[in-house]
């Protein structure tokens, strides 16, 4: 029995062909310090969100805060990815998610996670095309809604 905030390996994205797939025909966002590159699709494997971390050896060296910087990320991810499974369930979608560091700032947990929550909420949003209600009024007029 899975439980619902775990990150097991089947969520992993993982496989060339999947990751340049991603790169390739993906479109991406920045909630600074995470660059999002996402590709929804509709769904066909057994995992609704598959995720990949990164954090460049470029801007830091030492393994040690690579891997740190990754594991933070990877646990916001875990603590936070329900709303988005929920989401994609009813729609009946499926997505791979990077999640690339881009500051050469080193951040704590705190951080990290309130910057997840938002790219989490952005790509919801993304996820979810607007409401007719939320549209534009003028749209509505001419539709016949008003």
């Amino acid at each position: 029995m899975n439980h619902p905030n775990s990150f097991p390996k089947s969520e992993h994205l993982c496989g060339d062909k999947r990751i340049g797939q991603l790169f390739t025909r993906g479109d991406a966002f920045i909630a600074y310090p995470l660059r999002v590159v996402y590709l929804i699709a509709p769904k066909k494997d057994v995992e609704f969100a598959s995720v990949m971390v990164s954090v460049p050896k470029k801007r830091f060296k030492r393994a040690v805060k690579r891997n740190r910087l990754k594991r933070l990320m990877r646990e916001a991810y875990r603590l936070n990815k329900q709303p988005l499974v929920a989401l994609l369930k009813e729609n009946d979608l499926q997505v791979h998610i990077a999640f690339n560091y881009v500051s050469d700032d080193e951040l704590d947990f705190i951080a990290v996670e309130k910057k997840m929550k938002v790219a989490l909420q952005r790509l919801m949003d993304k996820i979810v095309p607007a409401s007719p209600a939320e549209s534009d009024p003028i749209d509505q007029a001419i539709s016949g809604n008003l």
